[in-house]
């Protein structure tokens, strides 16, 4: 079984995914070294479906996290977009997709270690993407990202990129209004360091506690509580 063949079964096995266009996926999942290799082939590398698997990816994340956090201002949202369509972030899913182990690579490529450098997993992350959407549409890309990216927003990959106080705002009312409310318990210290400890209730109930040197740095502390709590029991 060749390295494509391989690949078509691992995707319809782990994500219900069958391509029909065979040529495609393997020009998502090359890269140049391994087409220099072969050069009476007539293969195609994954740079041009890169091009419009980033693009695709950048409008689907803009749409999701613009929907989901209505409150959410511009530049927070642009933090936010930006931690989720990086580098980073996307060498991180193709790592967990095992996208790793189908990259057609050359030898010399091989042997420097260029199927595990996050620029590469990056890469063919965008590239599979593009060729998603060019083979079946809008909707068998929503699908996919639906179960790769976003339930990473629950699980706080992002959480650097949004204040504490929107992600459990956020995370409490995925199915309905909750009343969220924060309570000054304490002040102390001194008026030069003073510390404030505060509360977090959702519909009357503690679910975290929090301090700070004022009351916006205590209510942060609290939520991220919160948000720390809810998570371990889910």
């Amino acid at each position: 079984m060749d390295d494509i063949t391989a690949l078509q079964h691992y995707l319809a096995d782990e994500f219900s995914i069958h391509f029909n266009n065979r040529d495609l996926l393997a020009e998502a999942f090359t890269q140049a070294s391994y087409v220099n290799e072969h050069p009476n082939q007539g293969l195609k590398f994954y740079e041009r479906i890169e091009f419009l698997g980033d693009a695709v990816l950048q409008l689907f994340v803009s749409e999701y996290i613009y929907k989901r956090y209505p409150q959410l201002p511009q530049g927070k949202l642009t933090r936010l977009r930006a931690a989720m369509v990086c580098e980073d972030s996307f060498s991180k899913f193709a790592k967990e997709c095992h996208f790793d182990q189908y990259i057609r690579l050359g030898k010399g490529e091989e042997k420097a270690g260029a199927r595990h450098r996050s620029g590469l997993l990056c890469d063919i992350f965008e590239s599979f993407i593009g060729a998603l959407y060019l083979d079946q549409g809008k909707d068998a890309v929503e699908k996919f990202i639906h179960r790769v990216i976003f339930p990473k927003l629950d699980m706080g990959w992002f959480d650097h990129a949004v204040d504490s106080k929107t992600s459990l705002q956020e995370f409490l009312q995925r199915h309905g209004d909750v009343d969220i409310e924060y309570h000054l318990l304490a002040e102390r210290g001194s008026e030069n360091k003073p510390v404030f400890k505060v509360n977090v209730t959702a519909n009357g109930q503690e679910i975290g506690q929090g301090q700070g040197s004022s009351k916006k740095h205590a209510e942060m502390a609290a939520a991220k509580a919160a948000l720390d709590s809810l998570r371990q029991k889910n």
